[in-house]
Protein backbone atom coordinates (compact mmCIF):
# COMPACT_ATOMS: atom_id res chain seq x y z
CA UNK A 1 0.00 0.00 0.00
CA UNK A 2 1.29 3.56 -1.29
CA UNK A 3 1.65 5.58 1.57
CA UNK A 4 0.56 9.05 1.24
CA UNK A 5 3.90 11.05 0.16
CA UNK A 6 4.31 8.24 -2.44
CA UNK A 7 1.09 8.83 -3.69
CA UNK A 8 1.35 12.92 -3.60
CA UNK A 9 5.21 12.42 -5.63
CA UNK A 10 3.72 10.00 -7.52
CA UNK A 11 1.13 12.80 -8.79
CA UNK A 12 3.86 15.04 -9.75
CA UNK A 13 3.04 17.36 -6.70
CA UNK A 14 6.08 19.21 -5.10
CA UNK A 15 7.67 18.12 -1.87
CA UNK A 16 6.49 19.94 0.70
CA UNK A 17 5.40 20.18 3.91
CA UNK A 18 1.22 20.97 3.87
CA UNK A 19 1.03 20.86 7.56
CA UNK A 20 2.28 24.49 8.78
CA UNK A 21 0.17 26.16 6.36
CA UNK A 22 -3.14 24.02 7.43
CA UNK A 23 -2.19 24.71 10.97
CA UNK A 24 -2.70 28.57 10.51
CA UNK A 25 -6.35 27.87 9.55
CA UNK A 26 -8.83 29.82 12.12
CA UNK A 27 -11.10 26.53 12.22
CA UNK A 28 -10.85 23.04 12.85
CA UNK A 29 -9.79 20.82 9.99
CA UNK A 30 -11.74 17.67 9.15
CA UNK A 31 -9.67 16.82 6.12
CA UNK A 32 -7.96 18.72 2.98
CA UNK A 33 -6.61 16.98 -0.24
CA UNK A 34 -5.45 17.48 -3.54
CA UNK A 35 -7.77 18.30 -6.51
CA UNK A 36 -7.57 19.58 -10.02
CA UNK A 37 -5.42 18.42 -12.54
CA UNK A 38 -3.39 16.54 -10.28
CA UNK A 39 -5.83 14.45 -9.21
CA UNK A 40 -7.11 14.22 -12.65
CA UNK A 41 -3.62 12.78 -13.90
CA UNK A 42 -2.78 15.09 -16.10
CA UNK A 43 -1.00 18.74 -14.31
CA UNK A 44 1.56 20.21 -16.63
CA UNK A 45 5.02 21.56 -15.51
CA UNK A 46 3.35 24.81 -14.29
CA UNK A 47 0.28 23.86 -12.80
CA UNK A 48 -1.01 25.31 -9.32
CA UNK A 49 -2.11 22.93 -6.57
CA UNK A 50 -5.61 22.95 -5.74
CA UNK A 51 -6.21 21.74 -2.26
CA UNK A 52 -9.41 21.53 -1.36
CA UNK A 53 -11.45 20.29 2.18
CA UNK A 54 -14.16 20.89 5.34
CA UNK A 55 -13.53 23.00 8.00
CA UNK A 56 -16.01 22.99 11.14
CA UNK A 57 -17.81 26.01 12.72
CA UNK A 58 -18.41 26.55 16.38
CA UNK A 59 -21.82 26.10 17.18
CA UNK A 60 -22.19 29.55 18.28
CA UNK A 61 -21.27 30.89 14.40
CA UNK A 62 -24.28 29.61 13.30
CA UNK A 63 -26.96 30.52 15.59
CA UNK A 64 -25.65 33.90 15.94
CA UNK A 65 -26.94 37.26 13.45
CA UNK A 66 -23.19 36.93 11.77
CA UNK A 67 -23.41 35.56 8.57
CA UNK A 68 -21.00 32.21 9.05
CA UNK A 69 -17.89 31.64 6.96
CA UNK A 70 -19.04 28.77 5.51
CA UNK A 71 -16.60 28.81 2.63
CA UNK A 72 -13.22 30.23 3.33
CA UNK A 73 -10.62 30.70 0.39
CA UNK A 74 -6.63 31.26 0.40
CA UNK A 75 -4.29 31.58 -1.86
CA UNK A 76 -0.13 31.45 -1.30
CA UNK A 77 3.14 31.15 -2.96
CA UNK A 78 5.59 28.27 -2.32
CA UNK A 79 8.50 27.85 -4.07
CA UNK A 80 7.30 29.26 -7.05
CA UNK A 81 4.14 27.12 -6.94
CA UNK A 82 1.04 29.00 -6.67
CA UNK A 83 -1.46 26.58 -4.18
CA UNK A 84 -4.51 27.36 -3.08
CA UNK A 85 -6.79 26.16 -0.67
CA UNK A 86 -10.43 26.15 -0.71
CA UNK A 87 -12.77 24.62 2.63
CA UNK A 88 -16.37 24.40 3.51
CA UNK A 89 -18.19 24.03 6.55
CA UNK A 90 -19.30 20.51 7.43
CA UNK A 91 -22.92 21.20 6.79
CA UNK A 92 -22.32 23.23 3.70
CA UNK A 93 -20.25 20.28 2.56
CA UNK A 94 -22.77 17.45 3.45
CA UNK A 95 -25.46 19.48 1.48
CA UNK A 96 -23.67 19.21 -1.57
CA UNK A 97 -22.46 15.70 -1.16
CA UNK A 98 -26.57 15.26 -1.08
CA UNK A 99 -27.06 16.95 -4.02
CA UNK A 100 -25.68 14.86 -7.69
CA UNK A 101 -22.71 17.05 -7.38
CA UNK A 102 -19.39 14.60 -8.15
CA UNK A 103 -17.07 17.54 -7.63
CA UNK A 104 -17.32 17.67 -4.11
CA UNK A 105 -17.71 13.32 -3.93
CA UNK A 106 -13.73 14.09 -6.03
CA UNK A 107 -12.32 16.10 -3.24
CA UNK A 108 -13.93 13.86 -1.08
CA UNK A 109 -12.94 10.29 -2.07
CA UNK A 110 -8.73 11.84 -3.66
CA UNK A 111 -6.50 9.49 -2.63
CA UNK A 112 -4.33 12.60 -2.38
CA UNK A 113 -4.36 13.20 1.24
CA UNK A 114 -2.53 15.93 2.86
CA UNK A 115 -5.01 15.73 6.46
CA UNK A 116 -7.55 13.51 7.12
CA UNK A 117 -9.17 12.08 10.68
CA UNK A 118 -11.77 10.61 11.93
CA UNK A 119 -14.72 12.48 10.55
CA UNK A 120 -12.75 12.14 7.33
CA UNK A 121 -13.15 8.44 6.95
CA UNK A 122 -16.36 8.64 8.87
CA UNK A 123 -18.06 10.89 5.54
CA UNK A 124 -15.70 8.45 3.10
CA UNK A 125 -17.75 5.55 3.92
CA UNK A 126 -21.34 7.35 3.55
CA UNK A 127 -20.18 8.67 0.29
CA UNK A 128 -21.57 5.47 -1.35
CA UNK A 129 -25.19 6.01 0.46
CA UNK A 130 -25.73 9.25 -1.60
CA UNK A 131 -24.69 8.36 -5.25
CA UNK A 132 -27.40 8.28 -7.91
CA UNK A 133 -27.98 7.94 -11.32
CA UNK A 134 -28.29 11.51 -11.11
CA UNK A 135 -24.27 12.18 -10.91
CA UNK A 136 -24.48 11.81 -14.58
CA UNK A 137 -26.14 15.25 -15.03
CA UNK A 138 -23.40 16.91 -13.00
CA UNK A 139 -21.07 15.28 -15.14
CA UNK A 140 -22.47 15.89 -18.64
CA UNK A 141 -22.80 19.19 -17.94
CA UNK A 142 -19.44 19.63 -16.83
CA UNK A 143 -18.25 18.10 -19.92
CA UNK A 144 -20.31 20.57 -21.73
CA UNK A 145 -18.93 23.57 -19.98
CA UNK A 146 -15.34 22.42 -20.46
CA UNK A 147 -15.99 21.69 -24.34
CA UNK A 148 -17.69 25.32 -24.58
CA UNK A 149 -14.16 27.04 -23.28
CA UNK A 150 -12.26 24.57 -25.25
CA UNK A 151 -14.40 25.60 -28.83
CA UNK A 152 -13.44 29.02 -27.72
CA UNK A 153 -9.90 28.90 -26.45
CA UNK A 154 -8.54 26.05 -28.19
CA UNK A 155 -6.91 25.23 -24.93
CA UNK A 156 -5.65 21.29 -24.32
CA UNK A 157 -6.77 21.46 -20.93
CA UNK A 158 -10.41 22.47 -21.13
CA UNK A 159 -10.27 19.40 -23.86
CA UNK A 160 -8.71 16.65 -21.08
CA UNK A 161 -11.36 18.35 -19.16
CA UNK A 162 -13.57 17.62 -21.31
CA UNK A 163 -13.11 14.23 -21.97
CA UNK A 164 -12.17 13.29 -18.11
CA UNK A 165 -15.64 14.59 -16.96
CA UNK A 166 -17.47 12.31 -19.50
CA UNK A 167 -15.62 9.28 -19.02
CA UNK A 168 -15.62 9.47 -15.36
CA UNK A 169 -19.18 9.88 -15.67
CA UNK A 170 -19.45 6.67 -17.68
CA UNK A 171 -17.27 4.74 -15.09
CA UNK A 172 -19.48 5.94 -12.15
CA UNK A 173 -23.10 5.01 -14.04
CA UNK A 174 -21.44 0.93 -15.13
CA UNK A 175 -19.43 0.69 -11.49
CA UNK A 176 -21.14 2.51 -8.92
CA UNK A 177 -17.53 4.01 -8.39
CA UNK A 178 -16.06 7.92 -8.13
CA UNK A 179 -12.50 7.75 -9.96
CA UNK A 180 -11.35 11.20 -11.21
CA UNK A 181 -8.10 10.07 -12.70
CA UNK A 182 -8.05 10.12 -16.31
CA UNK A 183 -4.96 7.54 -17.10
CA UNK A 184 -6.83 5.06 -14.66
CA UNK A 185 -10.25 5.61 -16.74
CA UNK A 186 -8.08 5.07 -20.24
CA UNK A 187 -7.91 1.51 -18.86
CA UNK A 188 -11.42 1.08 -17.66
CA UNK A 189 -13.25 2.81 -20.41
CA UNK A 190 -13.12 2.60 -23.78
CA UNK A 191 -11.86 6.02 -24.93
CA UNK A 192 -10.01 7.55 -28.05
CA UNK A 193 -6.72 6.25 -28.71
CA UNK A 194 -5.15 9.72 -29.03
CA UNK A 195 -5.30 10.63 -25.68
CA UNK A 196 -2.05 9.04 -23.84
CA UNK A 197 -0.25 11.39 -26.20
CA UNK A 198 -3.03 14.48 -24.96
CA UNK A 199 -1.57 13.78 -21.74
CA UNK A 200 1.97 13.67 -22.61
CA UNK A 201 1.50 16.59 -24.19
CA UNK A 202 -0.19 18.60 -21.38
CA UNK A 203 2.69 17.62 -19.28
CA UNK A 204 4.57 20.40 -21.00
CA UNK A 205 2.26 23.58 -20.55
CA UNK A 206 -0.38 24.71 -18.11
CA UNK A 207 -2.17 26.75 -20.63
CA UNK A 208 -0.95 24.97 -24.69
CA UNK A 209 -2.77 24.75 -27.45
CA UNK A 210 -4.67 21.80 -29.08
CA UNK A 211 -4.07 22.43 -32.87
CA UNK A 212 -2.80 18.82 -33.03
CA UNK A 213 -6.25 17.84 -32.29
CA UNK A 214 -7.85 16.57 -35.16
CA UNK A 215 -11.12 18.64 -34.53
CA UNK A 216 -13.53 16.29 -36.66
CA UNK A 217 -12.02 13.53 -34.79
CA UNK A 218 -12.19 15.23 -31.21
CA UNK A 219 -16.07 16.70 -31.67
CA UNK A 220 -17.30 13.21 -32.99
CA UNK A 221 -15.75 11.41 -30.26
CA UNK A 222 -17.02 13.47 -27.75
CA UNK A 223 -20.44 12.85 -29.03
CA UNK A 224 -19.92 9.66 -28.98
CA UNK A 225 -18.92 9.35 -25.35
CA UNK A 226 -21.98 11.55 -24.54
CA UNK A 227 -23.88 8.90 -25.70
CA UNK A 228 -22.40 6.47 -23.98
CA UNK A 229 -23.26 8.44 -20.88
CA UNK A 230 -26.62 8.56 -21.45
CA UNK A 231 -26.95 4.72 -22.20
CA UNK A 232 -24.97 4.04 -18.74
CA UNK A 233 -27.26 6.32 -17.28
CA UNK A 234 -30.28 4.56 -18.55
CA UNK A 235 -28.93 1.52 -17.56
CA UNK A 236 -27.43 2.10 -13.86
CA UNK A 237 -27.75 0.09 -11.10
CA UNK A 238 -27.39 3.26 -9.06
CA UNK A 239 -30.60 4.30 -6.83
CA UNK A 240 -32.64 7.18 -8.03
CA UNK A 241 -32.74 8.87 -4.31
CA UNK A 242 -30.25 9.60 -1.67
CA UNK A 243 -30.02 6.84 1.43
CA UNK A 244 -27.67 8.43 3.35
CA UNK A 245 -29.23 11.73 4.27
CA UNK A 246 -30.31 10.37 7.79
CA UNK A 247 -26.57 9.12 8.65
CA UNK A 248 -24.79 12.19 7.26
CA UNK A 249 -27.51 14.64 9.09
CA UNK A 250 -26.64 12.42 12.55
CA UNK A 251 -22.86 12.71 11.85
CA UNK A 252 -23.18 16.63 11.01
CA UNK A 253 -24.90 17.17 14.39
CA UNK A 254 -22.46 15.05 16.76
CA UNK A 255 -19.33 16.66 15.14
CA UNK A 256 -20.73 20.64 15.61
CA UNK A 257 -22.27 19.62 19.61
CA UNK A 258 -19.05 18.41 20.25
CA UNK A 259 -16.91 20.78 18.39
CA UNK A 260 -13.93 19.22 17.24
CA UNK A 261 -12.66 17.88 13.95
CA UNK A 262 -11.64 14.35 15.28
Amino acid sequence: MHSRATRLKEAGLPVTDFGPVLAEESHPLLFATVSGAHLYGFPSRDSDVDLRGVHLLPAEALVGLRRPEETRSRMWDRDGVEMDLVTHDLRKFVQLMVRPNGYVLEQLLSPLVVHTGRLHAELVNLAPGVLTRHHAHHYRGFARTQWRLFEKSGELKALLYTFRALLTGIHLMRSGEVCAHLPTLLGEVAAPAYLPELIDARAEAEHGPAGYADATAVSRDVEMLHRALDVAQAGSGLPEAVGAFDALHDLVVRARLRGRAS
